[in-house]
């Protein structure tokens, strides 16, 4: 395993220059197999599902913005429009994805995208002691504590887990 501030480091480019630029030195895990769902991810690495934090991107009336969930949870959109205020939150397509961060769906990490992006945090993913999340590509995580990954999102946080159905 290498960290992200060598320059074997297996984590996307920009990410790894984003860890350098915090001072971060975190382990970067890169896998043969693709961890490009939550469920990969977990099962790769030896977790729960619910340990993995999802970064999905939504365009809040047109306005991308960023929403970090565990892994096990679905974002409940409605919860996220009224949140931002907006009139229409849909799911960002591929291309919005990469244009917003830099990466493609399946490896797009909590941070160090290309572009500012307002950030949500579901409270869940601070329901452990560490999260793992995507470093860039759809074979590489990284794990944290789940403050200090919310922290360098710049997220906020909120309760946008959808409810499961009674």
């Amino acid at each position: 395993m290498s960290t992200a501030d060598d320059t074997t480091s297996p984590a996307h480019p920009q990410f790894a220059a984003a860890l350098r630029e915090l001072g971060l030195h975190v382990e970067v895990r890169s896998f043969p197999d693709e961890t490009r769902t939550a469920q990969q991810a977990a099962d790769a690495i030896g977790c729960e599902v619910a340990e993995i934090v999802k970064s999905l991107i939504f365009a809040a009336d047109g306005v991308p913005v960023l929403v970090l969930m565990d892994g096990a949870s679905r974002v409940d959109v409605e919860r996220v429009r009224q949140e931002l205020g907006a009139g229409k939150v849909t799911r960002a397509d591929a291309k919005a994805v990469r244009e917003t961060t830099g990466y493609a769906i399946g490896g797009v990490p909590p941070f160090g995208h290309r572009t500012r992006t307002r950030v949500l945090a579901d409270r869940g993913v601070l329901d452990h002691d560490v999260v793992w999340a995507a470093a860039g590509t759809p074979h590489t995580v990284f794990a944290m504590d789940p403050k200090t990954l919310v922290a360098h999102a710049g997220a906020t946080l909120v309760d946008v887990r959808e409810t499961p159905a009674s």
